[in-house]
């Protein structure tokens, strides 16, 4: 491995043995690495998870987080996670999952309920209804403001 240049606009062009160029850090800290075949490069910020948690709602019970300060159980079947750093925009994505026992429940993220500081979670059972379910796990993936 070689690095080939180490200055005030970042660590580039780091290589390995083929001479190949696999991360670059540029003046700004985003860091570039290659794909597997070297062809194209992704932006690791970008592909990192900004808040995700592990909620059982039924005891109110934070398992564990990332940038999660705190999560509010507002109702039966809701709950808002509080960020602790905030979100760039309400237009991130937001994957959930709700599971107890062998029933599989929906989840919801309603886009009305987003906001650059929080998110509003919803879970419903296998008939359609609100309910509190153990395991409530969700994903962040957007910008920080």
């Amino acid at each position: 491995m070689a690095l080939t240049k180490i200055g005030s606009g970042g660590i580039e062009n780091v290589t390995n043995a083929a001479n190949a160029t696999f991360l670059t850090i540029d003046a700004s800290e985003q860091i570039t690495v290659a794909s597997e075949g070297g062809a194209v490069t992704t932006s690791v910020q970008q592909g990192l998870a900004k808040c995700w948690y592990s909620y059982n709602q039924d005891d109110n019970v934070v398992n564990d987080s990332l940038n999660a300060a705190s999560i509010t159980d507002e109702a039966t079947g809701h709950n808002f996670v509080n960020f602790s750093n905030n979100m760039a925009n309400a237009g991130y994505s937001s994957p959930m999952k709700t599971t107890e026992f062998r029933e599989r429940f929906e989840a919801n993220t309603p886009v009305d309920k987003s906001t650059s500081r929080g998110i509003t979670c919803e879970a419903f059972n296998s008939s359609g209804s609100v309910t509190d379910p153990q395991a409530c796990d969700m994903i962040i993936m957007g910008d920080l403001a």
